[in-house]
């Protein structure tokens, strides 16, 4: 009996949800996408120039 009280608590508190529009989900989206690839450049060039130096720290007599 929880249960179904459960679930029609979870039903109730939906209905009271602002859901976001297309125009918003597209604009948060692209947010994310251009965020992540930000990042992921950043990190790629960080790892470059670390790799780079302890190369030339191991390979130096």
């Amino acid at each position: 009996m929880r249960l179904f009280k459960f679930f029609g608590q979870v039903g109730h508190e939906m209905k009271k949800v602002t859901w976001p529009t297309w125009r918003e989900n597209r604009r948060d989206s692209w947010t994310v996408v251009s965020t992540s690839l930000f990042f992921v450049a950043f990190f790629a060039l960080f790892d470059w120039i670390i790799q780079l130096l302890l190369q030339m720290l191991t390979s130096w007599h």
